[in-house]
């Protein structure tokens, strides 16, 4: 069986690629085996030296890198480079911060010494998302290649050519061979990668489908696994907020990377003082976004990534339509080469619909009016999911109220929900278990070892 690399601006093929047979899969995984024996004992600083050379390569090329997501998944050009540089960031936050987040912890007990200790477990399955093809990677990469781990990468099937790319990175940047390994496979043989017992422990970014998949594959393995799965994130508007810089952030919010995001903005809920001039404004400038080429500098809106994903997103609106919710803008695929849908409004949304019920992984917006703090709080906690909340008041009291009470992995006050080396990411409920990033990601994947000398 072969894997595509599909131009989603255009629907054509570009590269096709043969997966790999048994052997090769058998081949990697001795490789990975053999290359923790001695990676995890490779001093901190020899470590970093490499991570560093590795950030410098993706600096050094990054309109290169960046080029292949635009043209593999369809990401704006611009937004690309953002992505790239971001890596390299990480990348950089690691070697410089990696032996201090594992270094020894002493406790205070009865013992002449006591210490707690962050060892690495071996090669790590990780299996990555396409929409940000590269970051994704990078984020469980950095940390885990600098705890003394090595990694095996299963990309999404639309990205493979990102996913080669990243392998050549830590090759070039000096790693030894076998250290990070992509694997170009099939999701139908994941399951029997987790089960072999050189894999020590699964990371997965994904789907509430997928998630469950591996997490339950994982469980009967008793390894461990961190999932960062699906969002229906609030963005919530009091009175009291900076109404320009909220309306203009809740815009990039819901149309950032083409609404392909865990933690865009998709369920909007504004407060009755305000509400009537942010939904107007609000529909003026999603009807305003420009839909075209991502190669484009002047372009605001891209396509989808795949086929698949736009058949879902319009099907999800016509759904919610359907069920009673009323569409003021877009709502539509648009028709010719690519895949392409109008960045899209709804209101008066019901409750039991799937724009409200749903991740919807698309440009569409679901603006809810609401009387005060406390109705906005119940509205966004009423999901299944609880990754991230943006929440838009100057207003104190309000303020320690959202970070109280929305139940979410993360909150963020007067700012957009994004992801930053320095802090955890991840969520709660249906929208997984497990951190990366921050010194709390950089442990998920050790041994935490007691150590108690008498």
């Amino acid at each position: 069986m072969a894997i595509a690399s599909i131009n989603p601006a255009t629907g054509e093929k570009l590269k096709e690629f043969a997966t790999f047979n048994d052997a090769e899969i058998e081949k990697r995984l001795k490789r990975a085996e053999g290359a923790f024996a001695h990676h995890r004992r490779e001093p901190f600083a020899k470590r970093a030296q490499l991570m560093m050379a590795a950030a410098a390569l993706l600096e050094q090329e990054k309109d290169k890198f960046a080029r292949t997501i635009t043209l593999e998944m369809g990401k704006l050009l611009r937004a690309a480079v953002e992505e790239i540089e971001k890596c390299a960031r990480g990348c950089r936050y690691y070697a410089e911060n990696a032996e201090r987040f594992l270094e020894d912890e002493p406790a205070q007990t009865d013992a002449a010494r006591s210490y707690v200790r962050y060892e690495p477990i071996g090669p790590v399955l990780a299996i990555m998302p396409w929409n940000f093809p590269f970051w994704q990677v990078f984020r469980f990469a950095a940390p885990a290649l600098m705890t003394g781990n090595v990694g095996l990468l299963k990309h999404a099937a639309n990205v493979p050519q990102c996913a080669l790319a990243i392998e050549e990175i830590f090759c070039r940047a000096g790693f030894d061979e076998g250290v990070f390994q992509t694997l170009l496979i099939e999701a139908d043989r994941v399951e029997k990668l987790i089960v072999d017992p050189r894999i020590k422990a699964v990371t997965l970014t994904g789907s509430e489908k997928t998630g469950s998949a591996v997490g339950s594959a994982a469980a009967r393995e008793i390894k461990k696994s961190v999932l960062e799965l699906g969002g229906s994130d609030a963005f919530i508007v009091m009175p009291s907020a900076d109404f320009e810089q909220a309306l203009t952030t809740a815009v990039k919010a819901s149309t950032i990377n083409s609404g392909q995001s865990c933690i865009a903005a998709k369920r909007f809920f504004i407060a009755d003082k305000v509400y009537d001039d942010f939904l107007n404004r609000f529909v003026e400038c999603m009807r305003a976004l420009k839909i075209g080429d991502p190669l484009e500098e002047t372009t605001e809106i891209g396509p989808l990534a795949t086929e698949q994903i736009l058949s879902g997103v319009h099907e999800q609106v016509e759904k919610s339509v359907a069920a009673g919710a009323k569409l003021l803008t877009g709502g539509n695929r648009i028709h010719g080469p690519g895949f392409f849908y109008e960045p899209t409004v709804l209101v008066d949304v019901p409750r039991k619909s799937p724009a409200f019920r749903e991740e919807v992984f698309g440009p569409v917006a679901s603006i809810f009016r609401v009387r005060d703090a406390a109705e906005a709080i119940e509205l966004a906690n009423d999901s299944a999911f609880g990754l991230g909340a943006s929440a838009w008041t100057n207003d104190r009291a309000e303020q320690e109220l959202f970070a109280s009470e929305l139940e979410s992995g993360m909150v963020f006050i007067n700012a957009m929900v994004a992801s930053d080396p320095r802090l955890p990411f991840g969520g709660v409920k249906r929208s997984g278990f497990g951190r990366e990033l921050g010194a709390h990601g950089i442990r998920e994947f050790t041994n935490t070892k007691t150590i108690w000398i008498s």
